[in-house]
């Protein structure tokens, strides 16, 4: 009995192995049989996690790199010929309309309409638009591609059917899913490390996030802290957005996060942030909910969320004037 009472003791005091190193963001390579579980538990846990064998061509990352790469590099004066973003277009510091200000200039593109992105583009100097919208189409198309297979390994995980349950948002001729393009240049202010990107949530589903070897990313921990995430331009990061939490009732994280500037080096970022269709009404499924379980958020269409999160400065939890209030 001594025995098996100090057995049982050391049983207890066991755990079993954690699925991520800690302090480390997840890998998850998508050639595993077993990414769809990891896939789940990265959700849950930290709403971000990195992906290997993705299978988007290199050669479609490095030709979109360099054509971003050849328009930032244009003199302003130039640059501002692709502006404003209205929606779509270049933009520079001004982050959103509520005035939100960061060291960054982006291009921000539509990818329902690809042929209406790149007019803006035609009379700057050095620039071909022709290369840019093939760049950006191929690079799209097959970023795209990635985040279905993706959300479906995820369907698969949490045992949900039809597996294209999330992706087929994606897949719809509506989706109102938009591309980023975001450059970091380095900073003047040494060792101040100004804001970048401030703090936000996605309000999409999911967010499909490349960069080039220049740090700058972190994630909000559960503790509140930040956590900075190595650059790794092989691979892609991706983001759970505010609507994928919606549609698991909160079983996925929409992860936190913000770009600090560098004093040296530039960064750039591709960003393709998957989106449902306007309408598309969005709630808890009702097969992710429990017996008798509440759902945590009243049904909203994507317009409406869309509109309230886009009229918010980038720091307000988006996700408050959807939720449910408990009964007294």
């Amino acid at each position: 009995m001594v025995v098996l009472s100090k057995f049982s003791s050391v049983v207890k005091t066991c755990k079993p192995p954690a699925l991520f190193p800690a302090g480390a963001v997840p890998l998850i390579d998508l050639s595993k049989p077993d990414s769809k579980h990891l896939l789940v538990k990265a959700c849950e846990e930290f709403g971000f996690f990195k992906v290997v064998n993705h299978g988007v061509p290199s050669d479609f990352i490095s030709t979109l790199e360099s054509e971003a790469l050849r328009f930032f590099s244009s003199p302003l004066s130039e640059k501002l010929k692709a502006g404003p973003p209205d929606p779509f277009g270049y933009g520079n510091k001004n982050v959103g309309a509520c005035g939100d200000i960061g060291w960054v200039e982006y291009i921000l593109l539509s990818t329902r309409h690809p042929q209406l992105n790149f007019q803006k583009f035609s009379s700057i100097m050095g620039l071909s638009p022709e290369n840019l919208r093939t760049a950006v189409n191929e690079y799209v198309t097959a970023v795209k591609r990635m985040a279905c297979e993706i959300l479906e390994l995820l369907a698969d995980g949490l045992k949900i059917h039809p597996r294209n349950v999330f992706s087929k948002l994606l897949m719809d001729e509506q989706s109102d899913s938009v591309f980023r393009l975001n450059h970091y240049p380095p900073c003047p202010e040494l060792g101040k490390n100004p804001i970048g990107f401030g703090e936000h949530t996605d309000p999409q589903i999911i967010s499909v996030l490349r960069s080039n070897n220049t740090s700058g990313l972190q994630i909000a921990l559960n503790d509140g802290s930040w956590m900075s995430v190595p650059p790794d331009q092989h691979s892609f990061f991706i983001n759970v957005g505010d609507s994928l939490q919606v549609m698991t009732n909160g079983r996925f994280k929409s992860v936190r996060h913000r770009v600090l500037s560098n004093s040296a080096k530039s960064r750039l970022s591709m960003i393709y942030f998957g989106g449902p269709p306007l309408t598309e009404k969005i709630a808890p499924l009702p097969s992710l909910m429990e017996a008798e379980q509440d759902s945590l958020y009243r049904e909203f269409t994507w317009f409406e969320f869309k509109k309230s999160a886009f009229s918010s400065r980038l720091a307000v939890n988006r996700l408050v004037p959807f939720e449910k209030i408990a009964a007294s």
